[in-house]
């Protein structure tokens, strides 16, 4: 071998290298920093029994067969009677939703004239709301008694703007990979919290100070959003893994297709938006964190393609190097593929992980395609679980 041949040879490898590195970031090399800085910035919550007044708003739309459940689940939370206000922004429901909220009289029903999507039902709630806190959380969410007791105490910490709640499944579908995906998610939301506060909040039960939702979107998806908002006014938003939404997965992989991409749409809208939260000279670390969770994230579906390519060149080339990685990437493929194929195969935990993966990409590059098209997902249905 020529030593201009063995020179290209080892180009490609350093890419395929390259390409690899950029892939895992997001999901390993960004977390493994943050343990590693963790010792030397090791931002503490203090905590205290507070019991300031709360507003607890669920926007919801056509969910009957959820409102019953999650409105007499509501009303054992503890909290004095007295500091607590319940309200239920209906975005112009059309089935028995709303006749299901009028048999609580101790709740409060606003109904939007016509549809707007969830932000626009929230702001609606936000501004008849009278609560110091407000907490938003879904339909489909349950919610331990203390659970408002325990997400108000993080607010005696006056550096902290928003709270996230952890999110556990109640898993219905073994076979399903989406409770793999939110214990991941909770660990780098606890790693995020405890170095500078979390990227983004769980939509389906936080809380934030009034004064955070001053300036609310209605045409920006709010769990992303209120963190911005925050760090804006010098806040940071912070995860509370005592504090706990429970949630049923998804009863079909097409709903969560469409989950996914339509909540990746909106946060890439959100993050494009919000471009100058990347200044890092303004907010530090946190415009780190932003592009490491998120935007690097959002990149892995190209990084992917990119090493399919180079090193499948790089095999042809002679490289051995890449002729191992390119087999590696037809199995994990062939894997996933099997996954799609076969709803049984997932039972086998490596199809289950490449199925999943795989399909988590594939609606991000489903998302970005959908952005640039001017795709804007404000309407929702219930997702169905």
């Amino acid at each position: 071998m020529s030593a201009g041949n063995a020179k290209g040879l080892i180009a490609w490898d350093v890419l395929a290298t390259l390409l690899i590195l950029l892939s895992i970031y997001s999901y390993a090399l960004y977390p493994f920093i943050l343990i590693l800085l963790r010792p030397f910035f090791n931002k503490k919550v203090h905590q205290s029994d507070i019991e300031p007044t709360v507003s607890l708003i669920i926007a919801a739309y056509n969910e009957e067969k959820k409102m019953g459940e999650k409105l007499g689940n509501t009303l054992e939370l503890e909290y004095p009677r007295d500091k607590l206000e319940i309200i239920v922004a209906s975005d112009a429901s059309t089935d028995g939703t709303e006749d299901i909220i009028r048999g609580f009289p101790e709740v409060r029903l606003l109904r939007a004239r016509e549809r707007g999507g969830k932000e626009r039902a929230q702001k609606i709630a936000l501004d008849a709301a009278a609560g110091e806190i407000l907490v938003f959380t879904d339909a489909g969410t349950l919610l331990d008694k203390n659970a408002i007791r325990g997400i108000v105490r993080n607010f005696a910490d006056a550096s902290v703007g928003a709270v996230s709640s952890c999110d556990k499944l109640l898993s219905v579908q073994t076979e399903n990979a989406e409770d793999l995906y939110v214990r991941y998610e909770m660990m780098l939301r606890r790693l995020e919290s405890g170095f500078n506060g979390v990227v983004g909040l769980s939509g389906s039960f936080f809380a934030a100070r009034r004064e955070v939702c001053a300036e609310w979107a209605e045409d920006l998806t709010s769990d992303f959003n209120t963190v911005f908002l925050a760090r804006k006014k010098g806040l940071r938003a912070i995860s509370d893994d005592a504090v706990i939404g429970y949630y049923r997965d998804i009863q079909k992989d097409q709903s969560e297709t469409k989950r996914k991409v339509r909540t990746l749409i909106n946060g890439i809208d959100v993050f494009m938006r919000t471009l100058e939260l990347l200044n890092v000279f303004k907010y530090g670390a946190f415009s780190w964190q932003l592009i490491s969770h998120k935007l690097m994230r959002w990149l892995v579906p190209f990084f992917l393609s990119a090493l399919v390519a180079v090193t499948f060149i790089g095999a042809c080339e002679g490289s051995v190097f890449c002729s191992i990685l390119f087999a590696l990437q037809f199995i994990f493929y062939a894997l996933a593929l099997s996954g799609a194929i076969r709803d049984s195969s997932r039972k086998w935990l490596p199809v289950k992980i490449a199925f999943y993966f795989s399909s988590v990409n594939v609606a991000i590059l489903l998302a970005w395609a959908g952005y640039f098209r001017g795709e804007r997902m404000r309407i929702w249905n219930p997702t169905v679980r």
